[in-house]
């Protein structure tokens, strides 16, 4: 079978996601081969712990109480709910009382008007902290003791102005929890580590962002911030482009998964990538050339032979098996993850029709609203209510 020049261009663009794949391996060697110590350090300026909430997640008196059994000389958590997160408030209620030792601080409302009412609430947690250093996370996160000392470590120096760290489902239950997991350490979290190894880590992710008062407050503080989506991203770019180093520390903390089935994953996963479209939308396009598996497919289509099967589809299920030991069992240290290994071209595909399905999607569903994202920000398609 003779093939044309078309042919062979796509045989060759089949062969750029090995590459990548090859990247994120080096790129997660050079991120795990020194490892954390378990100790964190002797750095332990006191910290304000801030926690934004909307409704109730799963397990959220657990959530909160983990923050409470910090291994750690001097905190504060402030909580700030709406007028209605009746559980969430009660939740925060029975802390005070089980824990009376901590300063528990609860706010009602952000006092503003705004889409992004998490960001807006944040904006109010940011000015009513008491300390200068701040540790940002979501209502789904549950930390062990060693956590406050562990993510405070990096920031003894002066140089470094922000921090964040991974996060992993605290259970698997069912098979969206798996296919999550699966996503998670074999796919995202290996083009973070390629995007740290290129260019330095100019963003944050939600589950934990510690950060200076005074560089949030530099960038013009989180009332910048509350009408755009994707907030937890721009809080470390916008304290890099303050000349700051943002850390990706190698730490894994716990999460609760806030979705009840496949469908809610899907629709998460989707307005995920529907927002990456609209804030690094050339890094988005680029996401087609990290995509084993459609082009080994492709590759095959072109030239259905044994050995060009075997080598492209060899090659995919070697790289991306080894991508996943490398970040998620030996970097992570998630050591079960492999036996659902079957779980990684599920993944990929799923990813794969994610990736196509954000161009057909003009607006994004969120907080049981639905927006359009222009110039940025979040404009209400309907008229959901926005404000505590």
């Amino acid at each position: 079978m003779l093939l044309t020049a078309t042919g062979y261009v796509f045989l060759g663009l089949a062969v750029l996601p090995f590459i990548y794949y090859l990247l994120a391996l080096y790129s997660s060697w050079r991120m795990f081969r020194k490892k954390a110590t378990a100790q964190g350090s002797d750095f332990t300026p006191p910290v304000s712990i801030l926690k934004p909430v909307r409704g109730a997640d799963p397990e959220v008196y657990e959530n909160f109480a983990s923050f409470c059994r910090q291994d750690y000389p001097d905190y504060e958590i402030l909580f700030c709910v709406g007028p209605d997160d009746e559980q969430a408030i009660g939740a925060i209620e029975q802390l005070k009382r089980d824990f009376p030792a901590r300063r528990i601080g609860l706010l009602f409302g952000s006092r503003r008007r705004a889409v992004n009412d998490k960001v807006a609430k944040l904006g109010r947690l940011v000015t009513e902290a008491q300390h200068e250093y701040l540790a940002i996370s979501d209502s789904d996160v549950r930390v062990a003791p060693d956590y406050l000392r562990r993510v405070m470590a990096p920031l003894a120096d002066a140089h470094v102005g922000g921090l964040t760290c991974f996060y992993g489902s605290i259970r698997d239950e069912t098979f969206a929890d798996r296919l999550q997991t699966m996503g998670m350490f074999s796919d995202f979290y290996a083009g973070i580590i390629v995007a740290r190894q290129l260019d330095g880590v100019k963003f944050a992710l939600g589950q934990t962002i510690v950060a200076r008062k005074s560089l949030i407050t530099g960038f013009g503080g989180y009332q910048r911030l509350e009408n755009r989506p994707g907030d937890d991203l721009l809080t470390g770019r916008l304290i890099s482009e303050q000349g700051y180093e943002v850390k990706l520390l190698p730490y894994t903390v716990s999460t609760v998964s806030d979705y009840r089935s496949l469908r809610e994953l899907l629709q998460k996963r989707l307005r995920w990538i529907v927002v990456m479209r609209h804030m690094r939308p050339w890094g988005h396009l680029g996401l087609l050339l990290t995509q084993g598996l459609p082009w080994s497919i492709v590759a095959i289509a072109i030239r259905p032979t044994m050995a060009v099967a075997l080598s492209y589809l060899g090659a995919y299920c070697v790289l991306r098996l080894a991508m996943t030991w490398s970040i998620g069992v030996w970097g992570l240290r998630r050591p079960g993850l492999l036996k659902e290994a079957v779980l990684i071209p599920v993944w990929d595909a799923v990813a794969c029709l994610l990736w196509v399905a954000s161009f057909l999607r003009n607006s994004v569903r969120w907080r049981g609203g639905e927006y359009y994202i222009r110039d940025g920000e979040l404009v209400p398609a309907t008229s959901p209510s926005t404000g505590d």
